[in-house]
């Protein structure tokens, strides 16, 4: 009876079962090949910039167990050698006038809109099947992503390729998927983790090299820059949104898109008007002539449009970290239980 249950529920979701166990085998493929990471300092072949960072990594790592309040794990104690390959391709999907996202269910996890793949192709496939079915889509690589505890999540060697303050924010930011994690809540899980990388990455950097360093300082101009393309991104979906919401029932699909086009147009060339610190890590977006689509768009509010929010909070608690965290830790366990 059991067995017959089982059977139909894998026929039921076929497909689901199929990821699934594509992703557990790229996973444990990775989980199986990485090296611990004291296999790797005592290597005298391994040069001493990649034990600079990894060692780096500890350090960010207790930082943020002992002075953030993240919760401790087995994260980072092994280390991947990408061979400078990607391993790792995101496909996100959005209606063709709207900025609604396509929401994949997952068990444990809930509704997420991103769906992760360790195979290029099979991510090429999922991106096909939703542009065929007249969603945008887009497909990205992606650098790290916690596993929430499941696993010991290695270092990756594409993350020693970061500056001290952009490490610490990758860091920070995955383990902070380990310690909150909101099921069904996508845009609440990435917007906080982006909030808590960020805080806890400057954080960090006063502490290790001081305010008047370079480190510190590189972040900030670093930090600025973002801030800047962010808040004009979202500007941008705003727009976006009020376009979409304006059209007629009855306008036809041709001149919307070309409505559409006009307006993301507007919103990459509008890039050269910013005065970034380092203006050309964005406008070769306008030399490139990169014309996003609304999957695009969606991103960053998915990880960067509640930041006020957080930011307003963050100050209650006379802008510490560790205080802000067992807030919102507490705040997690009573919605929870509810």
């Amino acid at each position: 009876m059991v067995l017959a249950i089982l059977s139909i529920l894998i026929i039921w979701q076929y497909r689901l079962v199929c990821y699934g166990i594509a992703q557990a085998k790229g996973q444990l493929t990775i989980l199986y090949k990485a090296q611990a990471i004291d296999k790797i300092l005592a290597d005298s072949s391994i040069p001493d910039s990649i034990k600079q960072k990894i060692n780096l990594i500890q350090e960010i790592k207790k930082y943020a167990i002992d002075s953030l309040g993240i919760k401790p794990s087995d994260s980072y104690v092994s280390f991947y050698d990408q061979q400078n390959k990607p391993i790792l391709w995101v496909v996100t999907a959005c209606e063709k006038y709207s900025l609604k996202p396509y929401q994949w269910h997952f068990p444990f996890l809930g509704d997420v809109s991103y769906k992760g793949f360790f195979d290029e192709e099979a991510a090429e496939k999922e991106k096909k099947l939703f542009t065929e079915r007249g969603y945008d889509t887009d497909i990205g690589e992606a650098n790290a992503w916690s596993t929430l505890g499941w696993f010991k999540d290695p270092i990756l060697s594409s993350m020693l390729k970061k500056h001290e303050g952009d490490l610490a924010n990758l860091i920070i930011h995955e383990l902070t998927h380990g310690t909150i994690y909101i099921k069904d809540s996508v845009e609440y899980n990435e917007n906080l983790a982006s909030f808590i990388g960020n805080k806890g990455a400057l954080a960090f950097l006063k502490y290790k090299y001081g305010i008047n360093s370079s480190q510190y300082h590189q972040y900030i101009e670093g930090d600025e820059d973002r801030q800047k393309f962010i808040t004009h991104i979202l500007n941008g979906c705003n727009s976006l949104d009020s376009l979409y919401k304006g059209f007629n029932a009855d306008l036809n699909d041709s001149i919307k898109s070309k409505q559409k086009m006009k307006l993301i147009t507007a919103i990459i060339y509008s890039l050269r008007t910013i005065p970034f610190h380092h203006p050309e890590k964005y406008q070769k977006l306008i030399e490139q002539e990169f014309y996003p689509n609304n999957a695009w768009f969606y991103g960053f509010i998915q990880y960067r449009q509640n930041q006020s929010v957080f930011e307003n909070e963050f100050l209650v608690f006379h802008s510490n970290v560790k205080l802000y965290l067992e807030y919102l830790k507490k705040k997690a366990a009573n919605n929870f239980s509810e």
